[in-house]
């Protein structure tokens, strides 16, 4: 095909098969199929039917860019896949909430406004054992909200080893400075004391903050100081404590902290995830003492940070869950996959592998979402070919795995048994391109 072969715009749009398409959206498809296909002809190759190109290209334009995918990785709360997937009670109330008017912000006792932040107060006061809780919409804007009410202005003293970077380049001290609060450095990276807080005490320190390594461990020559000793200290000197959890676990894990166990320890506020190991949507929440609570609520920022009428939706459905305590384990996802026994996870693997043709290997899952980062999760995969792995991000749903020592490995601990068919569907796909 020659360029003076290409048709026009409005011949190309004149074109039956093209009749029912809106005329802007058909028109930039045509000019964009137009361009590709003239630097298609100027480098020997073959453009292809126009028509088909503009009708190709208008499904694009009309498929959903945020896509389910099917997690093989072995990474249970995997930040680039969307961290926790919601139980079926968060997504009932979602599907309520979001389908007609709600009570958002109406009292229906006295028939006027009300807070968005009484739908779910009361329920994470009784999981955690504050006097009040408050919700925005993640836990860095939790922390920024805090710092900026609390400390705008001030000092604020935290460890050298707790300056933590988490995904994206998110760091503490960038927090701080763009709350207003200025931070003070206590301590060594690897050893803090209480009395590193107790010397930097001044009439210009607005609070202690103590940030929950969740993303890493310092092993070896360490020391932090307990959060009970860093309570009393922060009594002594009339100063709020804040501990940020970051994960935000309200279930015992082992090396991950509580908001109950915190507040319980002293501290006067505690900050974390909604999306992480407590298993819901994307959240920041605060609990701790009601005044303090007050006085973040009624900082300007509060309503530029609050979360939507769909995340506490969410939220709400997925504490409910945890108000049972033994519901919480089989019916929270990221606990469940935890929880699961390893025979099972096998059995899975096996029966994938039995499927496609692939090999049963041993492997060690991820809690992930800067959460457990010493934990080893032992699992089980699916080993196939390596070229697999990238036709299998093709796939409807994509395939997301793993590739490791030239081969693809589909990790089935993040998979129920349903998935293992569409995997399966996937890998017979993928090897037939």
């Amino acid at each position: 095909m020659r360029l003076r072969d290409l048709p026009s715009v409005d011949r190309l749009l004149a074109d039956p098969r093209l009749a029912s398409e809106p005329r802007p959206l058909a028109l930039a498809a045509a000019r964009t199929v137009l361009d590709r296909a003239r630097a298609a002809i100027r480098s020997g190759e073959d453009p292809g039917d126009p028509v088909e190109a503009v009708l190709s290209e208008l499904a694009d334009v009309r498929r959903p860019r945020l896509r389910r995918v099917l997690n093989a990785t072995g990474v249970l709360v995997h930040t680039n896949l969307g961290r926790a997937p919601l139980p079926a009670a968060a997504l009932d109330r979602v599907v309520e909430v979001g389908a007609a008017y709600s009570t958002l912000e109406l009292d229906l006792v006295t028939g006027a406004r009300g807070s968005r932040q009484d739908h779910v107060a009361e329920v994470l006061c009784r999981l955690t054992g504050a006097e009040a809780a408050l919700v925005v919409n993640n836990n860095a804007a939790a922390m920024l909200l805090v710092l900026a009410a609390l400390a705008e202005g001030r000092e604020v003293l935290v460890s050298r080893g707790e300056l933590i970077e988490i995904g994206d380049g998110f760091r503490i001290p960038d927090v701080l400075a763009r709350s207003g609060a200025r931070l003070v450095e206590v301590g060594a990276t690897n050893r803090t004391r209480a009395g590193d807080y107790e010397r930097a005490v001044t009439r210009d320190t607005a609070l202690l903050l103590r940030v929950h390594q969740s993303n890493f461990r310092v092993v070896g020559f360490t020391e932090r100081p307990p959060l009970g000793e860093l309570a009393d200290l922060a009594a002594r000197h009339e100063l709020p404590l804040v501990d940020d959890l970051g994960s935000g676990a309200l279930v015992d894990l082992g090396d991950e902290p509580t908001p109950a166990s915190s507040l319980a320890a002293g501290a006067d506020l505690v900050c974390f995830s909604g999306d992480k190991l407590l298993g819901g949507p994307q959240a920041g929440i605060v609990v701790g003492r009601a005044a303090l609570i007050e006085r973040c609520r009624r900082h300007p920022l509060q309503r530029a940070l609050r979360a939507d009428k769909l995340t506490l939706a969410a939220l709400e459905g997925t504490l409910s869950v945890y108000l049972d305590p033994a519901r919480a384990r089989d019916e929270i996802p990221v606990l469940r996959m935890l929880s699961e026994p390893l025979a099972e996870v096998r059995m899975r693997a096996e029966r994938l592998a039995a499927r496609v043709g692939g090999d049963v290997e041993e492997t060690v899952a991820r809690v992930g979402g800067g959460a457990l980062p010493l934990a080893d999760v032992p699992s089980y995969a699916c080993a196939v070919e390596e070229a697999l792995a990238a036709r299998l991000r093709e796939c409807d749903p994509p395939v997301i795995a793993l590739v490791r020592d030239g081969r693809t490995l589909l990790d089935v601990r993040a998979l129920d048994d349903a998935e293992i068919d569409e995997v399966a569907a996937a890998v017979g796909a993928a090897r037939c391109r």
